[in-house]
């Protein structure tokens, strides 16, 4: 099996430390390690298709709510965990750019509700194809049952901790 530089970096930890039990490091320091790469892998997908990160967590929690497409800004802030005033940045700039509409909510005077236009929807359904084809392709080396097991024992590994 090929080295990487996490079996250099617990080499060296058992060299300078071989009282500790180093196991957590080899599995946190490639999982974090991926956390990195992954996260350049899908910024460059979401770029072969003119979409920021940030612009896609919105508008995939839009296309994902369903017709008619349409959430209010308190439970977009609830899908995408930012801030109040980060989505109000976010929407204002996703409807200067056409992708997303604010309407007044029926149910409530004072509210708005954020609708995914036309354009919001084939944008965010290109963006989320180019994601699925690169994650497809890191994937391809792991035979399906492989894949099946990293995802099960990284959801047992995440559920505690959410």
């Amino acid at each position: 099996m090929e080295r990487d530089e996490v079996d250099e970096l617990v080499e060296a930890w058992g060299r300078e430390r071989s009282d500790l039990d180093l196991a957590p490091v080899e599995v946190f320091s490639r999982l974090t390690r991926l956390a990195r790469l992954l996260d350049r892998e899908r910024r460059a997908a979401f770029a072969a298709v003119d979409v920021e990160p940030w612009e896609f967590d919105v508008l995939a929690a839009l296309r994902r709510a369903g017709r008619p497409y349409q959430l209010s800004p308190g439970a977009l802030l609830r899908q995408t965990l930012v801030t109040s005033g980060t989505m109000t940045n976010r929407v204002d700039r996703l409807v200067a750019r056409g992708l997303v509409d604010r309407l007044p909510d029926p149910r409530d005077r004072r509210g708005v509700l954020v609708r995914l236009t036309a354009a919001g929807g084939r944008t965010v359904d290109d963006a989320f194809e180019s994601l699925l084809d690169r994650e497809r392709s890191l994937l391809a080396a792991l035979p399906p049952a492989d894949r099946q097991s990293l995802a099960r024992l990284l959801k047992q590994l995440m559920v505690p901790l959410v």
